[in-house]
Order: structure tokens, then sequence, then C-alpha cells
């Protein structure tokens, strides 16, 4: 009898200690979403803060223009020249990832260089110095290179 008494007693336990504390605590709202993109950093200039918008929108047209008709990327060691070299390389490789502004790492009275993670589609990315060099509104050379 004292080994029913005590399986007994050891099974009535957790259901005990339920009651005692009460209903089980409600899940935890979802975390505030913090802001993406140009937004995450204020004082990213127009022209810079546009072509991160366009990135993370995955809107060819607006990235482009961004940039001025002649304009030049670096892409570590490769040179992008003019509208038409942009889009394809746009096309390519960067529509379809996400680009967010960790920090403005300089600025100049003609651009300044962002610190952004960039994780290309289907990659958890990594960090990069991108040089905008602006003239009229818009980029006239991007220097992109890891950081």
């Amino acid at each position: 009898m004292r080994r029913h008494s005590l399986f007994l007693g050891a099974a009535l336990v957790p259901f005990l200690l339920a009651a005692a504390c009460g209903a089980p605590p409600s899940p935890s709202p979802p975390p505030a979403r913090t802001p993406t993109g140009a937004a995450a950093v204020s004082g990213v200039d127009g022209a810079a803060r546009a072509y991160v918008d366009a990135v993370n929108a995955g809107d060819l047209d607006a990235l482009v223009a961004a940039f001025a008709p002649e304009a030049e990327i670096i892409d570590v060691t490769r040179s992008i020249k003019g509208h038409d070299a942009i889009r394809t390389w746009a096309d390519n490789e960067v529509i379809g990832g996400t680009l967010r502004v960790l920090a403005i790492a300089e600025r100049r009275p003609d651009g300044q260089k962002l610190l952004v993670h960039w994780a290309p589609g289907g990659s958890g990315g990594w960090r990069a110095h991108y040089d905008f060099t602006l003239a009229g509104g818009r980029i006239v050379r991007a220097d992109l290179q890891y950081a």
C-alpha cells in the first residue's frame, strides 16, 4: 500500500504544481521591428538612400535612376560603367538581396562611406563598405568593398 501511495503522490505533484502556478504564461508579443535599409541610420545622403531603398524594394528602375548616366561602380575589383551595365549587374547580382545600413563610416563634401550589411538573396550576407561619390543629386561613383 505504501508503494501505491508513493506512486499516486508522485503522479499528482505535476498537476498540483501546475494548479498552484496558475495558467501558463501567454506568449510574448513579437519584438518590435527595427528599421532596415537607409532608414536605420539617420543622415544617409539622398542618392545613397535611394540606392539602398531600391535594393530592398527590388526596384531595378529606381536603382539605376540613383546613378548618373555615366556613373561607375567598383564591385570589389570589377568596374561597371554606365546605366546599361549597371542595370545588367544589378539585375543579375543585386535585386533579390537585402541591404541594411549599419553606420556612416565617413562623411565628405562629395559623398559618404557607409558600413552596410549586404545579403544577396538566399545568403546570410556580410559587412561591406559602400563608398558613394555624389554629384547633382545622383551617384557618380560607388566603391563596394568587403569590410
